[in-house]
């Protein structure tokens, strides 16, 4: 067994002069989740598609699997499972009949591609629709099903291109809980996506790219703190005498708001005892907040 599902060292792709990935280093323990974030352009792409063998790495190695991208593609690709932004299924069948499809062309025995596809569709909520043409499916079923039809085979390693693109939310909370799923159940995912909040939700690690080249790994929670701390926000009348008393935590002032900030390393408790200081002040609101990763992400990817 290997103890990466991904791991790549100084992986890079040239077109003619130019880097459209350049160093890049990965390592995915199974059971986990790697977002990819970065704007257009900045390699995600590109990265995905070299760790999928349909595209050459011009420089560097990578391990899919156990099996080396570049000398054993075959071998990657019994793999991995991919779920790209276009649904790669049949208009003409329906949804069951679908997933049954997938499940002969990759060889599994009739019984089994029938019970698979049932539990699948059972599994992503499209049991009643499962005999309906593919036609007639709304958008947000369409990715569920090409997301399921991606894992009628399990495999290892599953690769997500922004899988939730164009859902409300609703289907988008369905398909987190899904992928969610696929991490209990072993697999190590890695993730593009254009929502901050969904990498943040779902991302055990994130790798942000800009210009072909990592400009910030780590988990969500280390990429927000790398943007600063938690901030205790008070609006009160007196805001220049609750900046007085808190002048030994240099506060950011907005008179014309009647409002004060400082940091709050111990969040919710800072909070507290920052109400109580202030509290004959007559505080009119008091709030936490914390950096977004949206924070993180344009700070870090700032030209």
């Amino acid at each position: 067994m290997y103890s990466y599902a991904v791991r790549t060292e100084g992986l890079g792709r040239r077109f003619g002069a130019a880097d459209a990935l350049a160093d890049l280093d990965l390592d995915v323990a199974p059971g986990t989740v790697l977002g990819l974030l970065g704007h257009n352009g900045a390699g995600k792409t590109t990265a995905v598609r070299i760790l999928t063998t349909l595209l050459a790495p011009t420089s560097g190695r990578a391990v899919v699997a156990g099996c080396d991208v570049a000398t054993q593609p075959g071998a990657v690709r019994e793999r991995i499972a991919v779920a790209g932004q276009e649904a790669s299924l049949d208009e003409r069948l329906t949804g069951r009949e679908n997933l049954r499809l997938l499940g002969r062309l990759q060889r599994l025995p009739k019984r089994e591609a029938l019970a698979r596809a049932d539990d699948l569709l059972e599994r992503f909520g499209l049991t009643d629709a499962a005999d309906r043409l593919l036609g007639t499916y709304s958008g947000g079923m369409r990715r569920r099903l090409d997301l399921a039809g991606c894992l009628v085979v399990r495999r290892p390693v599953v690769f997500l291109d922004e899988p939730t693109t164009g859902l409300d939310p609703a289907s988008r909370a369905d398909m987190w809980g899904a992928i969610a799923d696929l991490v209990t159940d072993g697999a190590a995912l890695i993730l593009t996506t254009q929502y901050l909040e969904e990498a943040d939700r779902l991302a055990d690690q994130i790798v942000v790219l800009s210009g072909g080249r990592t400009v910030a790994e780590g988990t969500p929670a280390e990429l927000k703190r790398r943007v600063g701390d938690r901030r205790v926000h008070i609006t009160l009348d007196a805001v220049e005498e609750a900046a007085q008393r808190l002048s030994r935590l240099e506060p950011e002032v907005d008179a014309r708001a009647r409002r004060l900030s400082v940091a709050a390393p111990g969040g919710p408790d800072d909070l507290r005892s920052i109400h109580d200081e202030l509290d004959d002040l007559d505080v009119e609101e008091a709030s936490l907040s914390q950096p977004t990763l949206d924070d993180a992400f344009f700070a870090l990817t700032a030209a």
